[in-house]
């Protein structure tokens, strides 16, 4: 499935060549028929080839999709090949390559994170860079991970930032927001263990742990135990989550895990080598 429409990856390939290509036009080579292959360098979860094919055929070539998105690929496995005349394929080749190898990153990163934390849920934040949310929602997913939240519109989460303008209760918080959003989960984050304790007597159903510590989030999963409730809200550990802590946050009794940092992961390498179509 393609995160990007073509409009979309057609402003990719006019923002790499507004005015042609002038090295493939200069040599006059445009018309020669070609063919190239990407291949992972190193191991990835694969992300983006779908985009990458649709690049190639939006730019005059053929493509062929051999690994998708989501799959895990070994150094040295073909991920996409393409056909068609070498301007149409120069045209295509680095936009797509820059593309795979970035998706791919991120895919990879929460791949990591995934593995680590050995069947509890990853979501990713919004925090992706302004104006890749598509194409970075559809890598985490291919990592395995979940989407956090996607934005401000489907979700509440209360910060502190939020309560700063407040004048009432936890309890009347959650009661007002109850109200004005009965099918939405109430998520609030604190900062240490005593807001979570008021903050989940106040009915909070989701507790965001801001950057707690693992001991830290042992300590308020057993806090959290003597709590006189139908259930318990759940505990959602965030800030600072990575693939070397978060066995150590799931040891802990987080329920989920929250992290931004797939987001800041280095692409993974592909390598492209061109050839003349036999």
């Amino acid at each position: 499935m393609l995160a990007l429409n073509d409009t979309q990856l057609q402003t990719l390939l006019q923002d790499d060549a507004p005015f042609g290509d002038i090295t493939t036009d200069s040599l006059g080579i445009g018309t020669y028929m070609g063919q190239l292959s990407f291949y992972a360098r190193l191991a990835m979860t694969v992300c983006g080839t779908e985009e990458a094919c649709r690049l190639f055929e939006l730019a005059g070539a053929q493509a062929t999709l051999v690994l998708s998105s989501g799959a895990a690929a070994q150094a040295g496995d073909l991920l996409l090949q393409a056909h068609g005349p070498v301007a149409d394929l120069h045209r295509a080749w680095k936009t797509a390559q820059t593309l795979v190898e970035w998706a791919s990153g991120i895919g990879s990163a929460t791949a990591s994170i995934v593995a680590a934390a050995n069947g509890v849920a990853v979501a990713c934040t919004r925090k992706n860079v302004p104006g890749t949310k598509a194409l970075s929602a559809k890598a985490v997913r291919a990592g395995g991970g979940i989407l956090h939240r996607l934005g401000l519109s489907e979700t509440i989460l209360v910060f502190a930032e939020h309560r700063l303008y407040l004048n009432e209760s936890p309890v009347q918080t959650i009661e007002r927001l109850r109200r004005a959003q009965p099918e939405k989960k109430l998520a609030v984050e604190v900062a240490n263990v005593s807001e979570a304790l008021v903050w989940a007597q106040a009915g909070a159903e989701v507790l965001q742990l801001e950057k707690f510590t693992p001991e830290a989030v042992s300590t308020c999963r057993q806090a959290l135990a003597d709590i006189q409730r139908p259930t318990r809200p759940l505990l959602a550990a965030a800030g600072g989550i990575h693939a070397g802590n978060a066995a150590a946050y799931v040891a802990a009794g987080a329920d989920f895990l929250v992290t931004s940092a797939p987001y800041w992961a280095p692409p993974r390498d592909v390598q492209v080598v061109f050839g003349a179509r036999p």
